[in-house]
């Protein structure tokens, strides 16, 4: 079987070189680049599984990295920051990572949230396609199985957890999600004080994508509080 091949990127050699030991230990194959435009440039050239991604980063900084990841790959980006304000971690996961970390970190704890991210990508990608359902609502069409949605006949890009925001909700229409059940089914992990804020950052930028300040049709509706449904 294929071994897991992640990206580190990270400018520290010193960092860098202790996730690579750490990884190593795991069974994990590693590539390590001290900047943005060569992670860019190995994504594009070999299958990566998972990226640990710095912000601060010379070329490209990890925002950017990670947008240009999220225009054509699926696969699960860490953040590995010294930036560590709420905002700077909320700024991080809109923009499409999976999770964040701050420096100074925990090696054993990064290996941790590695597996868990690479154990719901694979949930994920195992999922049968004969399983799969359109789902259909006013101009909006969501197809699980290829991560695309088409609204008024047009693509709309969405993030990772944005887009599982969107088949969690339309999956179960008229049922009402707190914003700790949305954060424990999509993120896959505990729910902590800043989920809350996580959680409406995500809403609040998807039903812009949505055009529900332009359109009629309001996909998403808040049932102040308890948290949000899906108007099918």
């Amino acid at each position: 079987m294929k071994r897991i091949t992640i990206l580190i990127a990270d400018d520290e050699v010193e960092i860098a070189d202790l996730v690579a030991l750490h990884l190593e230990k795991e069974g994990y194959n590693y590539i390590k680049v001290s900047d943005g435009k060569e992670a860019i440039r190995v994504i594009s050239d070999q299958k990566i599984d998972l990226v640990i991604l710095d912000i601060m980063m010379p070329e490209l900084n990890g925002y950017e990295v990670t947008r240009q990841i999220r225009a054509k790959y699926q696969m699960p980006i860490i953040f590995l920051s010294a930036k560590s304000s709420d905002l700077d971690k909320i700024s991080g996961l809109v923009m499409g990572a999976d999770d964040y970390m701050t420096k100074p970190f925990n090696p054993m704890e990064l290996v941790a949230r590695v597996n868990a991210q690479l154990r719901r990508a694979m949930q994920l990608n195992q999922v049968s396609n004969e399983n799969e359902s359109i789902l259909e609502v006013g101009g909006l069409i969501i197809y699980p199985d290829q991560r695309k949605v088409i609204l008024y006949d047009e693509a709309i890009e969405l993030t990772p957890k944005e887009f599982d925001i969107l088949v969690l909700l339309a999956g179960h229409s008229q049922k009402v999600f707190s914003a700790e059940s949305i954060f424990q089914n999509v993120w896959g992990e505990a729910y902590y004080e800043m989920g809350n804020n996580t959680v409406m950052v995500h809403i609040r930028t998807l039903r812009k994508k949505l055009g529900e300040d332009k359109n009629k049709n309001k996909f998403i509706t808040t049932v102040w509080g308890v948290g949000y449904k899906f108007n099918g």
